[in-house]
């Protein structure tokens, strides 16, 4: 199972980035995906999350809402994260997780760096 989270890049405050969570070895559908960022010396901390196919649900924490979009591409077993009017204060790295209760499972992407310059 892999999930291979690319997107990142470097823009001024105001700009835009997509990141995206591929995956391969599971079928996202069936799992909550979310993105979380890290800042250096800081903890992880979640950004947005989607639900399952069944399920559904979309959260975005207070600190991205109306500037962060999270949404599915089925067919390319995709999840995205659309990035608008970015800050200074998004700079982190971020990760996708891809996690369901039953069976359990958890996996993890490898990063990819954000940095908002003002």
């Amino acid at each position: 199972v892999q999930l291979q989270a690319s997107g990142g890049g470097s823009v001024q405050s105001g700009g835009s980035l997509t990141l995206s969570c591929a995956a391969s070895g599971i079928t996202l559908n069936y799992y909550a995906v979310g993105w979380f960022c890290q800042a250096p010396g800081k903890e992880r901390e979640r950004v947005s999350c989607i639900g399952s196919i069944a399920d559904g649900r979309i959260v975005h924490e207070d600190s991205v809402k109306g500037r962060f979009t999270i949404s599915r591409d089925v067919a390319n077993n995709t999840v995205y994260l659309q990035m608008t009017n970015l800050k200074p204060e998004d700079t982190a790295t971020y990760y996708c997780n891809a996690n369901r209760w039953r069976p359990p499972y958890d996996f993890w992407g490898q990063g990819t760096l954000v940095t908002v310059s003002s």
